[in-house]
């Protein structure tokens, strides 16, 4: 368990981000796909890691379905050991997929390196800062890999006034 995941502010707020989520409908990925293809320069070759949504959070395969037509290499996490980061798989659409722990769920195809990253948030804040689960999967990754885009995929609903961040 990492420090963070029992840290009470931070408990406290991933049970609030979690209420504010609850009546979010998970089909605004539709919304976030239109979005980030409007907005977003994703660069031609880039390898696209996204996330297969668990119960509640923004569905982003809308969004990877269309990056496929595209032309771009697709990739998927895999949720490691506890103290690692995550491990992404090639993954096209369609491709099945096995369950993994915590109940996430990634492709069986060889390791990539992405170029480009959709990091799931329990809730976010207008500083940049984000709440995920508490396992420090992310933020071990997103630190192995500086030069990687990262965005943020959530709805409007869980962005919070402050999210409470540990001092450096």
């Amino acid at each position: 368990m990492s420090v963070g995941h029992l840290d009470p502010a931070k408990t406290q707020a991933r049970a609030q981000a979690r209420r504010l989520r609850a009546g979010c409908d998970p089909a605004l990925g539709e919304t976030l796909s239109r979005h980030v293809l409007e907005r977003a320069i994703v660069p031609r070759h880039a390898v696209v890691a996204g996330f297969w949504p668990l119960a509640g959070e923004i569905n982003v395969l809308p969004l990877l379905h269309a990056l496929a037509e595209r032309g771009h290499a697709l990739a998927l996490p895999e949720t490691t050991e506890r103290g690692n980061p995550l491990i992404f798989r090639a993954w096209k659409p369609r491709t099945k997929l096995v369950p993994g722990r915590f109940g996430t769920q990634h492709p069986t195809g060889g390791v990539v390196l992405p170029d480009f990253i959709l990091v799931p948030l329990l809730a976010f804040d207008a500083h940049g800062n984000r709440l995920g689960y508490g396992g420090g999967y992310y933020d071990r990754t997103l630190a192995e890999l500086p030069e990687a885009f990262r965005l943020g995929c959530a709805f409007a609903a869980q962005e919070v006034l402050s999210v409470p961040v540990e001092a450096n």
